[in-house]
């Protein structure tokens, strides 16, 4: 039985250029979140993020911020299946 919790994230607003992958890794690791996370042409930032679901809503609320300098204006989040075999939180390019 699997009671993880696993979410996709797409996160818009000012949050390019303002250290938003660095401090996202960041918050992950310090809440035991799993997954990653990268930027995107569009000028959003994709996340992938995997742990108990108490840390992963904290999670969320945490990228619904962002770390100072960053504007979040939306963030739209999409429920996945949970998966096994994620090892540690990754800043992808």
């Amino acid at each position: 039985m699997n009671n993880q919790r696993h979410v996709h994230l797409i996160i818009t607003g000012r949050v390019q250029g303002v250290w938003f992958r660095a401090s996202t890794r960041e918050a992950a690791d310090n809440l035991g979140i799993k997954g990653w996370v990268k930027n995107l042409p569009d000028l959003s930032v994709e996340v992938d993020a995997a742990g108990e679901p108490a840390d992963v809503e904290q999670f969320i609320q945490w990228c619904s911020k962002g770390p100072p300098g960053a504007r979040v204006t939306a963030i739209d989040i999409q429920e996945l299946e949970p998966v096994n075999g994620l090892q540690g939180f990754k800043i992808l390019r």
